[in-house]
Order: structure tokens, then sequence, then C-alpha cells
């Protein structure tokens, strides 16, 4: 099954494209363009597509490989130099330097850190704005010794001869920069006016790529793409794909059948109060009781993989029988978002295994969906964003992610319906006093996990025997790292006390103070 693409509405759309050399910085190099307003897509470097009337203006990510490596990726600038703005970032700058004749070469040291501009051209209206001596961030082994002909100094620093620089009017048509600096981390404190000075000067871009102008265009792209066909979707009560499913209704209404299913590692509760959330809403939508089946697939797995292998090939098993009873539905819904799209076509191929994934990725062709995924271009805080603009509660809008095999990796070890009800006592009162002190709101993601361990106690005059309960909170922007939370000591005595007096079968409950990486968020 293939993603089929939006088909354009009416509203035109404006964008920018950044070409990925494999920078780990590219990502938010896009995250700060659509701070702007502007849309911008992420292509791998050797994917560039012939420049419609919607580009405005291309940028050049970095690269973790030198210029001067014999494997070096490169990319013919004359496709895109003098056809549209260009902006090189870091290597990107200095492949544009090699490219057309300068001289790039290995630096006796590496540059990596705070540095000082020296500007040359302060009129120019890419450095229009900033400061003579903007502070700025630097990473990079080679450095740019002398430039093309056709090309100017704009900037340098105490370090390096060529720290900015253009090429002059007489050589491109279009403007053309290169910087070696990075102006999408924070460390470079005027780098966002850098990026707008390019963005929304020299490429003209208007800025009004709102979460209003999204839900219009995707909402018309919809209707026009699915027409009177239906879409079956399935909802995991999350963030992403109650987005998803809410633009879908908009634009096809009950033509949209939804299910929910209950695999009895949800949090407490979460079923009839989540179920209830959607009909509010009013989705078309069911409910599947699949607890029992689940467990029965779960029973004596203790691998961590096998346990997310075994809990999405059981929700393959449960999809299929919907989609079966449901033969009228031409279409697949789905909530993927743009950190997955962008990985999964990035320069190097998708990423190594570090855990599967549990999506209906691996739903079996034979179903013969056509995908819808209204998302896929969107970071998580923009699905944040328009998730508002479509007027969804904040208790799902702002609901901390929860792994799609859910509880399943929170217990470490084989799962069973009684250790299940334990994580499920332990994690309400958990989230619940996160809530009631005001806490909840400040981390991006917390959670219980139920440890294959048992420990002595002493309750009243008894000797106890019990398991251990360890508390997770993480803050993190996009999960790919993250910092554990300071929760206050008084805060956690409270939930430490709270659980092992109301939970039957806890005696222990500790707090992981792990970051990511080397840690991972969840256990397993």
């Amino acid at each position: 099954m293939n993603s089929l693409p939006l088909r354009p509405s009416k509203i035109t759309m404006e964008k920018i494209i950044i070409l990925d050399f494999g920078s780990q910085y590219t990502q938010l190099i896009a995250r700060r363009v659509r701070e702007m307003n502007v849309y911008c897509e992420i292509l791998p470097y050797n994917k560039l597509p012939e420049l419609a009337s919607d580009v405005k203006g291309v940028i050049l990510s970095g690269s973790p490989f030198s210029v001067k490596q014999a494997d070096a990726l490169r990319l013919d600038l004359d496709r895109v130099a003098g056809q549209r703005p260009l902006l090189g970032i870091c290597s990107g700058a200095q492949l544009m330097a090699d490219f057309y004749g300068g001289e790039v070469a290995r630096s006796e040291k590496r540059e990596y850190g705070k540095a000082q501009l020296a500007q040359v051209h302060s009129d120019d209206p890419f450095l229009a704005h900033t400061s003579t001596h903007s502070q700025v961030w630097m990473s990079h082994g080679d450095t740019i010794l002398r430039l093309p002909e056709g090309f100017e100094l704009l900037a340098s620093t105490d370090s390096i001869p060529v720290a900015a620089f253009r090429a002059t009017p007489q050589r491109f048509p279009n403007p053309v920069y290169g910087i070696q600096f990075h102006p999408e981390v924070y460390h470079s404190l005027e780098g966002f006016q850098f990026l707008k000075n390019f963005v929304l000067g020299i490429c003209g871009c208007q800025g009004d790529w709102t979460p209003a102008h999204f839900v219009e265009e995707t909402v018309a792209a919809l209707r026009a793409q699915i027409g009177s066909e239906k879409v079956i979707m399935a909802l995991s009560g999350g963030v992403d794909s109650t987005v998803a499913a809410t633009l879908l209704h908009r634009a096809i209404g009950k033509q949209l059948f939804c299910f929910f299913v209950d695999n009895g590692l949800l949090r407490k509760n979460e079923f009839s109060e989540v179920l209830d959330s959607y009909q509010h809403m009013g989705l078309n939508i069911e409910g599947v009781d699949a607890k029992e089946r689940f467990y029965t697939a779960l029973k004596g797995i203790s691998s961590p993989e096998e346990k997310r292998k075994a809990i999405g090939r059981l929700f393959i098993e449960v999809f299929e029988e919907e989609s079966n009873a449901h033969p009228d539905c031409h279409w697949l819904g789905q909530g993927t978002i743009y950190p997955d799209v962008i990985e999964s076509v990035s320069v190097h191929g998708p990423s190594v295994t570090i855990k599967s994934h549990h999506n209906v990725g691996g739903l079996p062709d034979k179903l013969k969906l056509k995908i819808i995924e209204p998302l896929r271009m969107l970071f998580k805080d923009e699905v944040r964003r328009v998730g508002k603009e479509l007027g969804i509660t904040e208790s799902i809008l702002n609901r901390h992610p929860f792994p799609g095999p859910g509880l399943g990796i929170r217990i470490l070890g084989d799962i069973t319906p009684e250790k299940v009800r334990i994580l499920q006592e332990a994690d309400a009162i958990y989230i619940g006093k996160l809530r009631t002190h005001g806490l909840y709101d400040q981390v991006w993601q917390a959670g219980t996990i139920l440890l294959p361990v048992q420990s002595v106690g002493v309750m009243g005059d008894e000797r106890t025997y019990e398991q251990t309960i360890a508390l997770r909170a993480v803050n993190s922007t996009d999960g790919m790292t993250a910092e554990w939370s300071r929760l206050p000591y008084e805060f956690l005595a409270e939930v430490s006390s709270d659980i092992i007096n109301n939970v039957r079968g806890i005696n222990r409950v500790v707090f992981d103070i792990s970051t990511k990486p080397p840690a991972t968020i969840e256990w397993e």
C-alpha cells in the first residue's frame, strides 16, 4: 500500500526547499522556517525536483562529510543557483565554494562553539537588523580559504577568513549566499533573524502559512482526493491520530469510519474515557474490546521485541477483521507526521532499528487500501496548533505521548492481567498527582514502569516481599533527546506513599533520573 499525496487545493502555497546532506540540524532548519509561518519541505540532496513556481528559495543543509572526501555528497548547483535564491549552511556553503572553483581545505583545528562575526557589508539584506559583531555557532572541520570568482566576502571571524559570503549580482540573477555558521541553533543569538532575512526578505515569502490556512487547504484537498469514497481509520487516543481523524471528519463527515481498540494495555479507564470524548466530537467510531485476545497472545512472552511484535501482529488481525466488516472502505487514514516521513527518506536510508514501532505500517497488501495521511508534512508542535484551530479539547492536545504497545512495554518481563492491574492503579495515582499539583503540563512525558524485582518491606508489623514501581518523567521537544524532569521531593514522597498504601502488590517506589541518550525514554 502506497501513500498518495494530497492533491493541491485552489489555495496557492509558497514554499522553501531544504536539501538534506545528512546534517543532524536539518530538521531544526525546517522548524525555524515553519516558525515564520512559511511552508518548507526537506528533500534528500539527490532528489531535487524541477523547481515549480511555488518554490521561493532553496537551502542547502550541512553535512557530516567533508566536501574533500572522494565519496562526498555532490549536487549540480547550476540546477539551483540563478534559478532561485540559494543559501548554503556550513558544509552547504563549502560545497558551493568548492563547486564554483574556490579553495576549501581541512582546518588545522575543528572550529566548534561560539564565535563573533565581523561584518564587511553591513548594508547587505542578509545582515539586516543584526549586530555588527553577532554571536554565532560554528561546527565544521573544513574551512573556505579562497572564494570563487564572482563571489565576495560578507563576514569573517577571528578564527576563519570566510564566515559568510555572497555571489555578486553579475554572477547570478538570483541571490546566492553561503555561511559557515549554524543560524538554526539557539547559540547563534541572532540566527533566526538571519534566516528571516533570507526567507521573508530575500526570497519574498509572505509568511501566511497558518494553522487556519492549513486546515482550509487540507480539508479542500481531502474532499477532492477522496470524493464519495469511504475511509477506515484506527484511533489511539493520542494527538496525531485524533487531529488526522478530525480533519478527515471535517472533509468527508460520516464517510469516515473509526475504531478504537482496547488491547488491555491502556491506562486505567482510558478506553471508556477516550471513546466518550470521540463520540462527543461527532466522530463515527466503534469501540473494540480485545483485551483477552491480547493477554492470550502475550502469555509467557518476556522479550521486549517479541512483545512488540506480538502486539503488532494481533493489532493487524483486529484491523483486518474491522476492514472486512466494512468492505465499502477504499482508504486507510493514518496519523503519520513529518519526522516519520523524513526518516524514511533520509540521506542514509532508515535508521538502525533500536526497537520496532507499533503502527499500521505492516498491514497486508491484500486489503487493497489507499493510504491518506493528512498530517504527513507537520511536526508535532504544528499538529497541536492545527488541533487547537480545529477546536479539539486541551485534554487530548496536551496529552503526554503514550507508546503504541502501551503498558505492554512498561511491564518488564511477561504480561498478566494482574500485573496490568497493578501498573494501571499506580499509573493513575502518579498521573493524577501530576495534574492536581499543576505539574502535568510542565512534563513532556510521564509514566510508571513495573519492574520484575521483589524486595523486602514492612507494613505494620508484617514483613512483605512485593514488587517495585519506577516513576519516569522527562522533558523533550521531539523525543530524540530527553532530560529527566526535576520533580519536587515533596511531590515524589507523596506519590510514593500513596502508591504503596493503595496499590496491593507494591512496597517500593523508585525515580528514574536517566537522560536520553544513553537511556531511552521507555524502558523497553
